[in-house]
């Protein structure tokens, strides 16, 4: 499914190979059979535990064949090398010449017959090899936030128009039925003019203080560390062996944002997309009322005076002068006035969240004027886009300006200050705020310009 790229660039300050780009296929070429021209191959960086599920939902797409895995850890990397053999043994696609496993992402990145790749590392590698891989030619499916800090994010939607790639970010709510409903009912004026929206994940970052321990043969600690500072290994940042929860380098700031990066990236994203503000963003990111001390409270407002505050509620409230409307994964509660007019919270409302969703569309959008994207499957969507060279329902622009969201809400609370925001380049406006705050230090050799 490859064809020459020759507008392959230097990444990394080490030159590779010219790459290739996906050819792009006529509409439902790939129904009639799976002959391997006709198949996205894929690679995939980072192993642990959410990579493991995306790789089993890749390989059970016939549409693509995986070729390539890639982690820093032996244990990790053998386990998701002996995954793909073992789906592949009694039914592996024609032509398969079996799968490779790495270290290194940027040797993976080197090959000629990888389409895509899908990258499910700790946030403070996601930008840097993102980056490469569509400056390679490949596709990119990248798990959320989409980057580390808001310099990133620039760079990131730079890299795709550049290159001219598909990148589909990790925010697989806006691929459920009930936060797309939910926001059309928003959208399409259900509840009034929105007031204020409220969402509920928990603490920004911190740094990290964890104790040195010893570690055992096997992973490539300082490739693990990459770009963030240099430190003693810690079981807690990346656990020994294929472990089955999600670590705690997400909850420190070298590596992640706390959960306002992580269930924050999913929640903000979702209040963009209600708010019609996925070609924009606040305006202004203000501190909690006691900075330094709440781990809630921080507000992004913007410029029609909407509040986005992180605060209550089981996920996402979006509060009009007419109704309300709350959602989050598997719950949904649609008002309008003091009237209930279709809600799944708890078993104890009966029905299903299936039910309440039908109910609100019957009554209330049949004939909206505002149709969001549809997509079913968050995995099937990338790949269709893939063929299509459409924009995805995540794509950069949308997943960048959500983990800037998620970026700005983590200032407020690193630094206490208000901060004024131009959302149409992605600037500190009106004096405030530094530019320090919108990149970090890179620990050499590793750089994002």
């Amino acid at each position: 499914m490859n064809s020459e790229n020759p507008n392959r660039r230097h990444f990394l300050k080490s030159a590779l190979a010219a790459s290739t780009a996906p050819m792009i296929l006529p509409a439902g070429v790939w129904a009639a059979d799976d002959a391997p021209s006709k198949r996205i191959t894929m690679g995939f960086i980072g192993m642990g535990k959410q990579n493991r599920g995306l790789l089993n939902g890749f390989l059970g797409r016939k549409n693509t064949e995986v070729v390539a895995v890639c982690d820093v850890d032996t244990t990790r990397r053998g386990s998701a090398l002996r995954q793909v053999n073992d789906r592949y043994r009694d039914r592996a696609p024609s032509g398969w010449k079996g799968c490779e496993a790495y270290n290194d992402f940027r040797e993976m990145l080197e090959r000629r017959d990888i389409d895509a790749v899908c990258i499910a590392t700790p946030d403070h590698w996601h930008a840097i090899i993102t980056i490469a891989a569509l400056d390679s030619g490949k596709d990119v499916y990248c798990e959320k936030p989409l980057t580390h800090n808001i310099h990133e994010a620039k760079a990131v939607i730079a890299a795709v128009e550049r290159n001219q790639r598909v990148l589909q970010t990790g925010s697989m709510q806006r691929s459920m039925t009930g936060f797309r409903t939910a926001c059309e009912l928003v959208r399409n004026g259900c509840i009034g003019d929105v007031v204020k929206v409220s969402c509920n994940f928990g603490p920004p970052g911190v740094p990290c203080d964890l104790p040195a321990e010893s570690m055992e043969p096997g992973l490539d600690w300082d490739f693990w560390l990459g770009p963030a500072p240099g430190r003693a290994y810690s079981p807690v940042l990346s656990p020994r062996g294929n472990h089955d929860h999600f670590p705690a380098w997400r909850d420190y700031r070298e590596y992640g944002g706390g959960m306002v990066t992580d269930w924050g990236a999913h929640h903000l994203d979702i209040a963009q997309w209600g708010l019609g503000m996925d070609e924009s963003g606040p305006v202004k990111a203000l501190p909690p009322a006691n900075p330094g001390k709440d781990t809630k409270g921080a507000r992004l407002v913007y410029a029609n005076g909407v509040e986005v505050q992180h605060g209550e509620g089981i996920g996402v409230h979006f509060f009009g002068t007419e109704g309300e409307v709350e959602v989050t994964r598997g719950r949904m509660h649609f008002k309008r006035g003091d009237e209930s007019i279709a809600k799944f919270l708890q078993r104890e409302d009966g029905g299903s969240l299936e039910g309440a969703v039908a109910k609100a569309e019957k009554g209330f959008l049949q004939g909206a004027s505002i149709k969001l994207y549809r997509s079913q499957n968050h995995l099937a969507d990338f790949l269709e886009c893939v063929e299509s060279r459409k924009k995805p329902i995540t794509h950069e622009g949308i997943g960048g300006r959500s983990a800037i969201c998620c970026h700005l809400m983590n200032i407020a609370y690193y630094h206490g200050e208000i901060v004024e925001w131009n959302p149409e380049d992605n600037t500190l406006a009106n004096s405030t705020g530094k530019d320090a705050w919108l990149t970090r230090h890179y620990r050499g050799p590793w750089t994002v310009a």
